[in-house]
């Protein structure tokens, strides 16, 4: 009898990401990453990479004929970076709404680059005063771009970008809008949402691989931005964009193994359909909202501001709450939690990205109470 040579089915231990991103991925995404060898220049691949643009407008309901996606190697960061220094005319100005960390993020960035600005600041757990934005539209008629973030990853925060998007357009200014933690996730109409450019990476609502991003905008600014100054040589919107309509593919060297796993994805996402994921996050949301005050636990941000996929949850006033020792011990049993991002306040984050679910949550605070238990910890926690 002939010996058979068989395939030892790859196990792959499974890690439940209760971070912000990267987000829990199926093994299905994770192994579509083991591929022959390609050259990212054969038609073949050029061919993969014009379809994945295309899905890409599908996700937030943008036709071809004005909207494209351009993609780019890089974290979420590389997007707010590339819009901000490429969409800019000379001798006008930026309005960044900034209630949190991510929209702080954008302000270093025209720092950096000496791009004229106004920081309009808000409280990091409020949203932004619509009037007051107004107010400054109205004054400073040399504001060309608007720019936000959609969910402050930070804290929770969901921002009301339609009705921003709605004010920058009546100024005559573009809106660009970091989705990076939104996209593929909460639904979006780029049309409806008043939205010129947003933006995201694969590893985040996707549930891809780290290392792509993609900027998702209108055709006609794209366009127009040409004429505008040049910035940067890597990060020019417009280069990477007409480089894509000349020739299919990314100006420089793509990152194949992600890409092949963003296409995966991508399917998983529509056979999944819009709608069914997006229920699915809020289940698992509301699932952490319940283990959360199931131990006493407050949260940062009132509920109906939040955006359903980030809780920010406040440190407990007890001698006995080390962050690092709960979070080691989770880590330990293949759960990731994750420190906050407030500097006024020690908060920690649960997050419902990834594909996970209901039960997923439920065997988390098994493992979170018992974390609690054993550093003494009084339950329900207790604040003074």
């Amino acid at each position: 009898m002939k010996k058979q040579n068989r395939r030892k089915q790859l196990v792959i231990k499974r890690n439940i990401l209760l971070n912000p991103g990267p987000a829990t991925t199926s093994d299905s995404v994770k192994m579509a990453q083991v591929i022959p060898d390609i050259c990212p220049r054969e038609k073949e691949f050029v061919d993969i990479m014009k379809k994945f643009r295309r899905d890409l407008l599908k996700i937030v309901h943008g036709t071809e004929e004005k909207y494209t996606a351009v993609l780019f190697c890089g974290s979420g960061t590389i997007n707010i970076d590339i819009c901000l220094n490429s969409l800019l005319p000379a001798r006008k100005k930026i309005l960044i709404i900034n209630n949190g960390a991510y929209s702080s993020r954008a302000v270093e960035i025209c720092e950096y680059y000496g791009l004229p600005y106004i920081n309009l600041q808000f409280p990091v757990t409020e949203l932004p005063n619509l009037a007051v934005v107004e107010k400054v539209l109205k004054e400073n008629r040399d504001i060309a771009l608007v720019h936000t973030t959609h969910n402050e990853t930070g804290t929770g925060l969901l921002n009301p970008i339609r009705e921003i998007g709605a004010l920058a357009h009546k100024y005559n200014a573009i809106f660009t809008v970091d989705t990076t933690s939104t996209l593929a996730m909460l639904p979006i109409d780029i049309e409806k949402d008043n939205i010129d450019f947003c933006m995201a990476s694969a590893q985040k609502g996707l549930m891809a691989m780290t290392g792509l991003s993609f900027i998702i905008g209108n055709r006609e600014v794209l366009e127009a931005s040409a004429a505008y100054p040049k910035r940067s040589y890597y990060c020019n919107l417009y280069m990477q964009y007409k480089y894509f309509e000349e020739h299919g593919e990314m100006h420089f060297t793509p990152p194949v193994q992600t890409i092949y796993a963003g296409v995966q994805a991508l399917k998983e996402y529509f056979a999944e359909g819009e709608q069914a994921k997006w229920r699915r996050h809020i289940r698992v949301c509301e699932a952490i909202h319940e283990g959360l005050q199931d131990l006493g636990f407050r949260e940062i941000i009132p509920r109906k501001w939040q955006s359903g996929l980030v809780v920010s949850v406040q440190y407990p006033d007890d001698a006995n709450w080390d962050f690092d020792i709960i979070h080691d011990y989770c880590y330990e049993r293949g759960y990731t939690i994750y420190p906050g991002k407030i500097s006024t306040t020690n908060t920690f984050r649960l997050c419902s990205l990834g594909a996970i679910d209901v039960e997923d949550i439920q065997k988390f605070f098994v493992i979170f109470k018992a974390a609690l238990e054993a550093s003494k910890l009084q339950i329900p926690v207790r604040y003074a």
